[in-house]
């Protein structure tokens, strides 16, 4: 479903561990919007929808909802360090469309509702 690299997972640690989350779920979640239609969304949550799917992925517990799910199947999130700093990077295979900012995108089966950028 959602694949999280070992470099995205350190990075979200250090990010629960700085923000208290510990023992936390990261949702990874769909929401509309953005340029294209879709965004990403990753935070934390101390507790699971009924609807959720769970994973345990790098020592995580990923929750993914029932309805992001199709959207999201395939998915890998890494994080990626260069010179000008670093920052999660999304490769969705489902998506046909995205915007430059690399948040927004738009499937064949989701368009989802565009906004202005």
């Amino acid at each position: 479903m959602v694949e999280l690299t070992e470099a995205a997972a350190f990075h979200v640690k250090e990010m629960m561990q700085h923000n208290e989350e510990e023992g936390s779920f990261l949702r990874v979640a769909v929401r509309g919007g953005g340029c294209s239609g879709l965004s990403y969304g990753m935070g934390f949550e101390k507790e699971r929808q009924e609807d959720d799917f769970l994973l345990d992925q790098h020592g995580l517990q990923i929750v993914v909802s029932k309805d992001d799910a199709g959207i999201l199947n395939g998915t890998t999130v890494d994080y990626k360090q260069s010179l000008m700093g670093g920052g999660f990077t999304i490769n969705n295979p489902n998506a046909i469309a995205s915007c430059g900012c690399g948040t927004s995108f738009r499937t064949a089966k989701a368009a989802g509702t565009p906004e202005n950028c």
